[in-house]
């Protein structure tokens, strides 16, 4: 695995978090598998289904730093970084699993888990 796939899971993981991406049905299901699922920071567990409505998914400001990737194998790769909620103040760790299927890198797997402050 290189840099440039590691820019590109950045830009998908940030793109996640831009107000134009999270209020598209049509966006987020391009990035989102079908299988995804997730298990936010308040312990809940949401899947995709569930998750994106016609309006999308919650708009947030956040700021994603100190971003790593961990291949799994050619086609799997675990990303971890931090998130920092500019509205809360709140700071939390997020882990991602990501896949590649027919040339395109799709979401399966999210966790977020807050930090005490």
């Amino acid at each position: 695995m290189n840099e440039a796939l590691k820019e590109h899971l950045c830009q998908l993981e940030e793109s996640l978090l831009k107000p134009e991406i999270r209020t598209s049905k049509i966006e987020l299901t391009q990035i989102l598998s079908d299988e995804f699922f997730e298990i936010g920071s308040s312990g809940k567990i949401l899947y995709r289904n569930e998750e994106i409505s016609e309006e999308g998914i919650n708009l947030v400001k956040m700021k994603l730093y100190n971003f790593e990737i961990h291949p799994l194998s050619d086609e799997i790769v675990l990303t971890t970084y931090e998130i920092f909620n500019e509205e809360t103040g709140q700071q939390s760790l997020r882990s991602s699993i990501w896949k590649c299927t027919e040339g395109r890198w799709q979401m399966y797997f999210h966790q977020g888990t807050k930090v005490s402050n």
